[in-house]
């Protein structure tokens, strides 16, 4: 069985690796069990980020439209309930959609995002169901870090007088930290090094290293019981 995966990954693989036009990405969506959707209908096609004021600035070449295709169109397919397949393929796309991407990279499905050339990631990062990130104004994620189910990340504002007027402002989260179910991270937030965000918390400013915040606005409640462990003894091991 698990044979089957590796080849039709291996597939894959050697279609991404040629150059993605797409004609090739339709290959890879009908590979995937997909149909119904043409080489003409993406070329001519668009998306909704290149509609807005930051996709009009750097733009998306169809290689990079293509990519936000797949992984859109993956989770919207029986193929995105085969972990054997969907995790890896989901290396293999934001290998080529993000800025940067460390090791062992675990994505769940319905994970979405905006501009993922604005998107950094360390090694052993975990995105559960269900999570956006707003990426425009520049998201970078450090080693070891999981967000889980529904959790929002936002990078961009309006203003309430004008929604013509926008500000931009980057998102960090440091190595080893985890934000839980449906929290909120606004724009310009700092969390730092093995803090917690708790479950539906909405963070709009900096979460001190080692501490866990909730509440909306999110404060800081106590320590993280660490019981004496950092970095890598805190087991951050996802599956």
């Amino acid at each position: 069985m698990q044979d089957h995966f590796a080849e039709k990954l291996a597939r894959i693989q050697a279609i991404l690796d040629a150059g993605l036009d797409a004609p090739a990405a339709i290959a890879i969506f009908e590979l995937l069990g997909g149909q119904g959707v043409s080489a003409a209908d993406l070329e001519h096609g668009r998306l909704y980020s290149e509609l807005l004021p930051k996709g009009r600035e750097p733009g998306f070449t169809p290689t990079q439209r293509h990519l936000h295709f797949l992984w859109d169109a993956l989770d919207r397919l029986p193929s995105c309930l085969v972990v054997s397949l969907a995790f890896p393929l989901r290396q293999m796309l934001a290998r080529r959609l993000f800025a940067g991407v460390g090791r062992d990279f675990l994505c769940e499905e319905h994970v979405r995002f905006n501009f993922g050339q604005f998107i950094s990631l360390g090694d052993n990062v975990f995105f559960n169901r269900g999570v956006f990130l707003d990426s425009k104004g520049g998201l970078k994620i450090g080693h070891s870090v999981a967000l889980a189910e529904d959790v929002r990340v936002f990078t961009h504002g309006h203003s309430e007088s004008s929604h013509k007027e926008r500000s931009y402002a980057g998102v960090v989260i440091e190595d080893y930290a985890k934000i839980y179910s449906g929290a909120v991270i606004l724009p310009g937030a700092r969390v730092g090094r093995e803090a917690i965000v708790a479950a539906g918390a909405l963070v709009s400013g900096d979460v001190p290293a080692g501490m866990v915040v909730a509440g909306a606005p999110a404060r800081v409640i106590r320590p993280r019981r660490d019981e004496g462990r950092h970095g890598e003894e805190l087991d951050h091991l996802w599956l």
